[in-house]
């Protein structure tokens, strides 16, 4: 899998937000990796794992976001070495 940063305004709450990077892989292929958010701009960034970029826009479109932008990344610490991080 490939894997994508993406940055959107976010209608969730902070729970909604714990609760996505939990969740498993979407009928996309999509999976949160990990999540970064700004409560007072109500900004997000997602870091997903995903087949394509087109799959990262149809996992956003679902629940009626447009991401500002996707751009697939190549992280310096591979996936199975990342420490998570909550949302507080």
């Amino acid at each position: 899998m490939k894997v994508f940063l993406d940055a959107h305004k976010v209608p969730f709450t902070e729970e909604n937000l714990k609760e996505l990077c939990q969740s498993p892989r979407d009928e996309f292929g999509v999976e949160h990796i990990n999540l970064f958010y700004n409560k007072e701009t109500g900004l997000c960034f997602c870091l997903l794992s995903a087949p394509n970029k087109e799959m990262v826009e149809d996992h956003h479109s679902k629940v009626g976001i447009k991401c500002e932008w996707i751009v697939e990344i190549t992280m310096a610490t591979p996936l199975n070495r990342q420490v998570s991080m909550p949302i507080s």
